[in-house]
């Protein structure tokens, strides 16, 4: 862009500079022609599917409740950890299968309910969550 020089100094300049405008517009505009490849970049993610027959009723929930000093409670009942593995055996062979939900006291050792976990995760049992509900009554 021309400027022009002619007249006197002490008259104000009328026209504005805008060469740093355009300079500043030209690297902006490389910058967007590097960065927009790469955000239009598709990564391919394996959804899953939709189930298109999905179960009659909801699985049955069994509830286990770990106390402090390492009791159990199957579905509010006391039980003893010989029994528990029988009850986790029989829960297996059902088809469905069903959800369990573990709950410990706040103050159960961590040892007793990796216990637990552990024989439920040897004993084949898929639907395992954890829940916070406080003792079964």
């Amino acid at each position: 862009m021309a400027v022009s020089v002619k007249g006197d100094s002490a008259d104000p300049m009328v026209e504005p500079n805008v060469i740093p405008l355009v300079d500043i517009m030209l690297v902006l505009l490389i910058i967007f022609i590097i960065t927009i490849p790469v955000m239009t970049h598709a990564v391919k993610i394996d959804l899953p599917r939709d189930n298109p027959n999905p179960p009659a009723e909801p699985p049955p929930v069994v509830r286990i409740y770990i106390e402090f000093d390492g009791t159990l409670l199957w579905n509010g009942t006391p039980i003893d950890f010989d029994t528990f593995r029988n009850y986790v055996a029989v829960e297996n062979a059902k088809d469905p299968q069903p959800e369990i939900h573990v709950d410990a006291h706040r103050r159960a050792q961590y040892v007793y309910v990796a216990k637990v976990l552990f024989t439920l995760q040897r004993g084949g049992l898929q639907k395992v969550g954890f829940v916070s509900e406080g003792p079964p009554t």
